[in-house]
């Protein structure tokens, strides 16, 4: 886990705080799956450097965790310190929180193989990525791939690194398959001759639902107008994404630290295919078939299957968006 100052772009942007007469600067910390993040994470930037968080009187601190399924978020979360991604098998094992509102509620990655793998049957034998552990998401759906060709976990060898080695451990030939997100999936073609996207993940799972925001049950009750607040700053920043390419572009490239073709790439990636939300996020048949394959895969015990509300409390991403000026669509997006 690390601190980032992501103030750095919005310290020059007047903020709309002082114009709001804030009673009070209440402050959050908010976590971010990946360090560094990838574009699709960007929203907390964003409203950070847009001056969104403080125009709802909220003073953000953005936590950077190695993987969103990493113990240390879950843990974040769970003790109540920050919100984070919270996966529905974590609130099955009997954490006590709920998911309070979807950023994406899609994935946008491919699993990128080099030239010589043809098919997933061939990733037999070969050095797979396990960024942020094994469990960990990378990890997860590297096995979702082998199944795919008929192979088991134990027919590759994962290789557990930084999320931040992804892309360069692929580059240099130490891993052979891993999950990349649209800018680096660009990175890699470019560099690397041959590489290419052995399936998109949303075509190997089209109702997985990919990433949550979730807070701890003492959380929302102690402070629940505080999370509908940053929600609503957040949901201004993907609309920004959406609308405001231009304007975002040089923050999501400072936070990401990528280039400026592969985060403008990413970018209409994302708006193409409506990966990040622009009103709740919540699709209760995406978080219901995530929620069964995770028991059909032998990652959550049948008996301690949840139900949809058990899951999330869409209520605050609900106020959130009437916070925000109500529910909007972009385009064809409108979760």
């Amino acid at each position: 886990m690390r601190l980032l100052a992501a103030a750095a772009l919005g310290l020059a942007l007047a903020s709309p705080a002082s114009a709001q007469n804030c009673p009070t600067i209440r402050k959050i910390n908010v976590g971010v799956a990946v360090a560094p993040p990838n574009v699709v994470h960007a929203a907390p930037y964003v409203a950070k450097a847009l001056g969104f968080f403080a125009k709802h009187c909220v003073d953000a601190t953005i936590i950077q965790f190695d993987g969103g399924a990493a113990g240390t978020s879950v843990t974040a979360v769970a003790q109540g310190t920050a919100i984070s991604n919270l996966p529905d098998v974590a609130i099955a094992r009997g954490l006590k929180g709920k998911q309070i509102w979807a950023l994406a509620p899609r994935p946008p990655q491919g699993y990128v193989v080099p030239a010589e793998v043809k098919t997933a049957a061939d990733l037999k034998g070969k050095r797979l990525s396990a960024a942020g552990g094994v469990g960990g998401f990378n990890w997860l759906m590297g096995r979702e791939v082998l199944r795919s060709g008929g192979l088991s976990a134990d027919d590759a060898q994962f290789i557990s690194q930084g999320t931040v080695g992804r892309l360069p451990g692929f580059i240099a030939g130490q891993i052979e398959g891993v999950l990349l997100h649209p800018e680096d999936v660009l990175l890699v073609q470019q560099k690397k001759p041959g590489a290419r996207v052995l399936v998109m993940l949303s075509d190997l799972l089209p109702h997985y639902a990919f990433n949550h925001y979730g807070a701890s049950n003492a959380f929302i009750a102690k402070d629940r107008a505080l999370l509908v607040d940053t929600i609503a700053a957040m949901i201004e920043a993907n609309r920004a994404i959406y609308r405001e390419k231009e304007k975002v572009a040089p923050i999501i490239i400072e936070a990401t630290q990528k280039p400026k073709d592969a985060v403008e790439y990413a970018i209409d990636v994302l708006a193409k295919n409506c990966i990040l939300s622009v009103n709740e996020g919540f699709v209760r048949e995406r978080t219901e078939w995530t929620h069964q394959n995770n028991i059909n895969v032998g990652d959550l015990e049948p008996e301690k299957k949840l139900t949809f509300e058990q899951i999330a409390d869409v209520s605050i991403a609900k106020d959130a968006v009437e916070k925000a000026g109500g529910r909007q669509t972009i385009g064809s997006c409108k979760d």
